[in-house]
């Protein structure tokens, strides 16, 4: 063959979400964009914060150019780390340094190279569904298996039996997200302890350290509700983070992974990172994004926008019929279905100008997801729509 037949099928079969958003874009040309209610993407609508402005236009007119712009050591400028360190010391009651962490091109790169760096011929990670559909792909490219956990629909916090049985002496990661997307929720302090006895519990029983995976860039994106900082529960954990949801950076691509000393083997799972970085021509973080992120470490992520829209949409839906669980966090709402075929529901939801992601995508049938980082007049404008489509189900 000439090329990959497996990148190829990566590269032109397009997701779900992408075809539902390149359907949308097509439809508003046909009715106008103002008729058109997309909840297709997680692209913040907020706007990054005015303190990142003034951050970008100090740091371009103080500095001389080759300090902005030039190659960084490949963890990423020891400053920057040092005051990222710092910051999350002074939030989460940790002890991280600057040789904590590596600076990546956001949440996505962070993952990825820790599951290149972690991974080797037959190894397994383990995702709760609904899940970041993307994982499957990350993991099988560094040749390693997903296995997936179905999701506790109650409430989506973890489903330890079904968790237990898919544990194996194979199995070298476990993958949380929370804040959570597609299901808004947040794993509790009670959740995390019960992962993390579990998981020391089968390290001890298999001889080898089971990592945990925290994809994080959600933090900030909470509810009302305390976020565990799972360093502090699990010492086997890294921490992937990222500044596109909490400071509307998603195109810029820059985040951060945590390695905390008490990690199993610090130097060999810090120096394997690294090396799966060089592979993956990492060569080092942006630059002026390093230095922008660290002037503006501690500043608060304005959340009011996606906390209105959320109630608003949240309890349009409810009085419509629908039955969901409410987000404590991210900016997605994940209702089920009305319909066993979410597929099918989603399709005649187009019949309104409703455009939604099938929850299989996420792992999890009989479910939707509804991303609500939009205008709040969109939001208003389908609640009518959301009630006529459930009307047509007998809700």
């Amino acid at each position: 063959m000439m090329v990959s037949e497996k990148m190829k099928e990566l590269g032109t079969k397009k997701s779900t979400i992408r075809e539902i958003f390149e359907y949308g874009r097509r439809r508003a040309q046909e009715v106008g964009e103002e008729n058109i209610c997309d909840f297709s993407l997680g692209n913040p609508n907020v706007p990054a914060p005015a303190f990142i402005k003034e951050a970008v236009l100090d740091i371009m007119t103080e500095m001389e150019p080759q300090a902005v712009h030039g190659y960084t050591v490949a963890p990423g400028n020891l400053a920057v780390r040092e005051t990222l360190a710092a910051d999350l010391n002074a939030r989460f009651g940790t002890h991280f340094s600057g040789k904590n962490l590596f600076m990546t091109a956001g949440a996505a790169a962070a993952i990825t190279v820790c599951f290149k760096a972690l991974a080797e011929e037959g190894d397994e990670f383990i995702a709760f569904a609904p899940f970041f559909p993307e994982y499957r792909c990350f993991v099988e490219s560094v040749g390693a298996k997903l296995r997936v956990v179905p999701a506790k629909t109650e409430d989506f916090q973890i489903g330890f039996a079904a968790l237990e049985e898919r544990l194996t002496p194979r199995t070298k990661g476990v993958i949380v997200n929370s804040p959570n997307n597609p299901s808004g929720a947040v794993y509790s302090e009670a959740t995390i302890r019960e992962l993390a006895a579990l998981l020391r519990e089968k390290q001890a029983e298999y001889g080898h350290p089971i990592f945990l995976v925290s994809d994080e860039p959600y933090r900030e994106i909470a509810y009302g509700c305390e976020v565990p900082y799972i360093t502090k529960f699990y010492e086997n954990t890294l921490v992937c983070y990222s500044y596109s949801k909490s400071f509307s950076l998603a195109g810029e691509r820059i985040g951060y992974i945590v390695v905390p000393d008490e990690t199993a083997d610090f130097s060999s799972v810090y120096g394997a990172i690294a090396g799966a970085a060089r592979v993956l021509t990492h060569v080092n973080a942006p630059s002026l994004w390093q230095l922008v992120v660290a002037r503006c470490a501690g500043k608060p992520s304005d959340i009011r926008a996606y906390e209105k829209n959320g109630t608003m949409l949240y309890e349009g839906l409810m009085r419509a019929g629908f039955s969901c669980v409410k987000p404590q966090g991210a900016f997605y709402l994940f209702p089920q279905s009305l319909e066993a075929d979410d597929h099918a529901f989603c399709e005649r939801a187009k019949k309104y100008d409703l455009l939604l992601v099938p929850g299989s995508d996420f792992g999890c049938p009989g479910h939707f997801r509804a991303s609500y980082c939009i205008a709040a007049q969109t939001i208003e404008r389908s609640l009518p729509l959301f009630e006529k489509l459930a009307k047509e189900y007998g809700v």
